[in-house]
């Protein structure tokens, strides 16, 4: 497979823009992709794993808030009532509530909304929503309106931006609409001087600590983190699950995520993952599982909803599916590989055959539902 290395800097970032174009060694006019009876039995035997070995649904906080949505997903294809039960219960023990309460502008706090948000659409009852619909209207509405500059970090896109976006269809009022494209519009092109798009690639910087000129990998080349575009392909793919196409801003978020998934293919491992590193093959080398479970969850949907071309992108999926279930599946369940919680290719390491947490579960999930959406 063609394994194009991003260059050095922000200038030579975008100079390699032309190469990261489509994947072309492997592509073919066909490709084999699992069916949805091969994909379900390895996502139930994971998410099974998982609450198997905690029966105490643990806290509301953004790290165990994406595994309850990758968990819905998995409820959603499948039905299973026990992961509805499990889901509604977590809920239920915070009350439907949020880290920091009512008045948290935190993206992170945020994201315990999205689940909310699936559990409503399951079992409407206004005071699931109560206190996520409380904090956004604040945001929009009431407590500094006009402050933008709240997602700071690329983690904040799939945190936040999915319950601005849902909150504005369910209530059908589009001012959640325009103060999610204000705060993402931020992160974008303002934080840090430049925003934290390189638009040359189309891939995404962590925070301003990362951009052209500040941190660098041991070899002196930039450090664009995996799991950080992951998060941001995540939040784009669910905010635009949930958009209307004829949202004002709907085009910009499509074309922005086709940007995303089509630079992955230069930097997908010949065994289907992506290091921690999309910049530098050789700075902390290996399999990890959540950026390419996110990855694989952007790519396959960017598939579903025509971004990208299906014979050139399924076997980037299949390649990413099969290293998962391959390398960091365990035959018990346990999902292995997984970087703990940090915001650089350096935290958390070594990530390990044995690594694994709660966010990496639910972005598996996430991959996994998505990929079994393209198949019969």
């Amino acid at each position: 497979m063609n394994r194009r290395r991003l260059l050095t800097g922000g200038t030579a970032l975008a100079a390699s823009a032309t190469l990261l174009t489509t994947p072309t060694a492997t592509a073919r006019t066909a490709w084999a992709v699992p069916s949805r009876a091969e994909i379900l039995p390895v996502l139930r035997r994971v998410a099974d794993h998982w609450i198997a070995t905690h029966t105490d649904p643990g806290d509301n906080g953004w790290a165990n808030a994406t595994f309850f949505s990758g968990l819905l997903a998995l409820h959603r294809l499948t039905g299973d009532p026990r992961y509805l039960a499990y889901a509604r219960g977590w809920a239920e023990k915070h009350a439907y509530g949020l880290r920091g309460g009512v008045t948290t502008r935190h993206a992170d706090n945020h994201n315990a909304g999205q689940a909310y948000l699936d559990l409503y659409e399951i079992e409407p009852e206004e005071g699931k929503l109560a206190a996520i619909e409380e904090s956004l209207r604040r945001m929009v509405l009431t407590d500094q309106p006009g402050k933008n500059d709240d997602w700071w970090w690329d983690d904040a896109l799939h945190m936040g931006m999915p319950p601005f976006a849902r909150l504005g269809v369910l209530r059908r009022d589009p001012r959640y609409w325009e103060k999610l494209y204000a705060l993402y519009g931020h992160t974008k092109r303002v934080e840090g001087g430049p925003g934290l798009l390189d638009p040359g690639t189309g891939l995404w910087y962590r925070d301003k600590r990362f951009l052209p000129g500040a941190i660098v990998s041991p070899t002196g080349k930039p450090v664009v983190w995996s799991r950080g575009n992951g998060w941001v392909a995540g939040g784009h793919v669910k905010t635009l699950k949930a958009l209307p196409r004829s949202e004002r801003h709907t085009a910009e978020y499509r074309e922005t995520l086709t940007r995303l998934v089509t630079a992955l293919p230069a930097a997908q491992r010949t065994d289907g993952f992506w290091n921690v590193n999309l910049a530098d093959a050789e700075h902390l080398p290996g399999p990890e599982t959540s950026g390419t479970s996110f990855f694989l969850y952007g790519t396959a949907y960017a598939i579903r909803a025509g971004l990208v071309r299906r014979a050139a992108f399924l076997p980037v999926a299949d390649r990413a599916w099969q290293g998962l279930v391959t390398t960091a599946v365990h035959p018990d369940g346990f999902l292995g590989y997984v970087q703990k919680v940090g915001d650089r290719p350096e935290s958390s390491q070594p990530v390990t055959y044995d690594s694994t947490s709660d966010f990496g579960v639910g972005a598996f999930l996430l991959g996994g539902t998505e990929l079994a959406l393209l198949t019969s």
